[in-house]
């Protein structure tokens, strides 16, 4: 099927540079099983690093037949500027539990919820918490592939740029992808469900993402601009043997559960948080979080009655020693 977006006069482009796509595309490939070419390697890599909470947080979007999600899923719209992962996360972790039931009920109406949101409406609080903690995961395992890609991302914001100020916007739009074509009264996007809407005076956003070739993420209803997220030309080069720590190295170092906590701190977490994606006791927890704190590798900040662990520069700079 197709959702069309129907374009009557040239259209106003722009860029934006917002990661958090990036770690959405990697969420709906590796952990939900909508496959769009992510590598087999990348897949796994990044499924063994998501806690289990964080894996049932994702279900939802394994649901066949289903394109809609609710708003909280991407609460940052790239319209306003480049939108960062750990925006996206703090996003979801600040939000309210019932605004997420309030986004449900306007992406489903008011009736009976789909069999597979069911859980998460039931339990918002720990939804939003363990989604933010899979993104987290994932941009901890994906982020240094976005830094090797700083040239591909240049280059393509000069692409749209140039098709921008000389007049061949339709040109550039029906090469972004695959799954995207231009025809006689605008974009046509492959989707599961089918829709129409106009363009209007409204802009189209770019969003240039490393995910598989066949990944595109697109909204056409918000009432500023539209946008679209696709694979950035040339991202297959990109795709080698993940970039990790390499474990047992750093196990040596600093002990097999300072290696572990450390390298799942990607983005601050809370310690409950840490307890829970990594099964451990809190005590033990609290325990190690002493010994790397003593050691200058973690800062700890109490916010409310939650106390929240973040890397120090001195732990990226050790983690990066170890990298593969």
């Amino acid at each position: 099927m197709w959702s069309e977006l129907r374009i009557t006069s040239a259209p106003q482009l722009s860029i934006s540079i917002s990661p958090h796509l990036t770690a959405l595309a990697m969420i709906a490939d590796a952990l939900a099983g909508r496959r769009r070419g992510l590598p087999e390697l990348w897949r796994k890599a990044i499924s063994s690093r998501v806690s289990p909470q964080g894996h049932q947080a994702v279900r939802p979007l394994a649901a066949p037949g289903y394109s809609v999600v609710p708003d909280s899923i991407v609460p940052r719209t790239p319209i306003g500027g480049d939108i960062s992962v750990q925006a996206q996360i703090g996003a979801l972790r600040d939000l309210p539990p019932d605004n997420l039931i309030k986004d449900l009920e306007q992406a489903f109406g008011q009736g009976a919820l789909p069999a597979h949101w069911r859980s998460a409406a039931e339990r918002p609080a720990g939804w939003l918490h363990g989604y933010a903690a899979a993104l987290g995961a994932v941009w901890n395992t994906t982020e240094p592939v976005w830094r090797r890609a700083r040239a591909l991302l240049d280059r393509e914001v000069r692409r749209v740029g140039v098709a921008t100020v000389r007049g061949g916007p339709e040109l550039l739009l029906g090469a972004l992808n695959s799954r995207i074509m231009y025809g006689e009264r605008g974009l046509l996007i492959a989707d599961v469900e089918s829709s129409t809407f106009e363009l209007g005076d409204r802009r189209i956003v770019l969003v240039p993402m490393l995910a598989g070739k066949d990944a595109v993420i697109v909204s056409l209803d918000h009432d500023e601009a539209v946008w679209i997220a696709y694979p950035v030309p040339g991202a297959e080069t990109l795709w080698q043997r993940p970039v990790a720590p390499a474990l047992d190295d750093l196990s040596a170092l600093v002990g097999p559960v300072r290696a572990a906590l450390l390298t799942a701190i990607g983005q601050p977490m809370t310690m409950s948080m840490l307890a829970a994606g990594m099964q451990v006791a809190p005590s033990s927890i609290t325990y190690h979080c002493d010994r790397l704190s003593a050691a200058q590798l973690i800062t700890r900040e109490r916010r409310g009655r939650e106390v929240w662990i973040a890397r120090t520069q001195r732990a990226e700079e050790l983690l990066e020693v170890f990298r593969r």
